[in-house]
């Protein structure tokens, strides 16, 4: 079994056209993502997935790898599975190898985060993981932007919203974190490649589309996906001011 870090990183992002060559401190931010990710103790090799050509040249001049992908695919982990499909082409397939979908836009991820989802694949029943962090700050909860899941007993997710869940009837907002632990989703995914065919097969479903959240999609044709929890933070780029958050961490690092 080998454990593949794929980095998809799509140039037409409709908040910041182009981010993924976004110059950050000296380096793009899908520089910073990719020598972080090959910071892994656990990856066999890492590639970046990518639709536009200026990625991947670029990817190439700093000693990446990086493999082309079509520009109308849905979402990441359809870019990831139409990517492994190069990298594997000529190979014996193993349906146990474990593709992780590390997000192309969080050019502080900590490599132990691509450790502990990776640890998830000891029980042969773990199909797909993720992350989760405890969310303990009123504003993230209301947050569309702040992703939030709630699990069951066994550490598998139940669902994941852009609002606050559970909500709580009757009590002011400012004490929901208070009287319940939150948890904000950190978006990560590992999938054993022969799930992954599977879901990228699957037409998007009407929860997805509500919230535009993939993972919705594989909760509503039946799919478990187990959650491990983190204490590492999650520092995306999704608007060209969240660059000045990752400067400041830089600085602070």
């Amino acid at each position: 079994m080998k454990f593949i870090g794929i980095i998809p990183a799509r140039y037409a992002s409709s908040r910041f056209p182009g981010k993924a060559l976004f110059v950050i401190e000296g380096k793009t931010m899908i520089q910073r993502v990719y020598e972080q990710a090959k910071k892994s103790t656990i990856l066999d090799d890492v590639y970046v997935a990518t639709d536009d050509i200026s990625i991947e040249n670029h990817v190439k001049k700093f000693g990446g790898k990086a493999i082309m992908t079509t520009s109308n695919i849905a979402c990441g982990t359809d870019r990831c599975h139409d990517a492994f499909l190069v990298i594997n082409e000529g190979k014996a397939f193993n349906p146990d190898d474990v593709i992780i979908n590390i997000q192309g836009d969080e050019p502080l991820i900590n490599p132990e985060q691509i450790n502990l989802v990776a640890s998830c694949f000891k029980s042969d029943e773990v199909k797909i993981a993720t992350l989760v962090k405890k969310l303990d700050n009123i504003d993230d909860l209301l947050s569309p932007n702040v992703m939030k899941v709630v699990c069951d007993h066994q550490n598998r997710a139940m669902y994941f919203s852009r609002s606050p869940i559970p909500y709580f009837r009757g009590l002011d907002k400012q004490q929901w974190v208070k009287k319940h632990t939150y948890f904000q989703h950190i978006g990560i995914y590992a999938y054993r490649a022969s799930v992954l065919k599977e879901l990228r097969n699957m037409p998007q479903s009407e929860l997805e589309k509500a919230e535009s959240l993939e993972q919705l999609r594989w909760l509503q044709n039946g799919y478990s996906i187990y959650v491990e929890q983190t204490s590492y933070p999650s520092h995306s780029v999704d608007v060209l001011g969240d660059v000045d958050k990752i400067v400041k961490q830089l600085k602070e690092s």
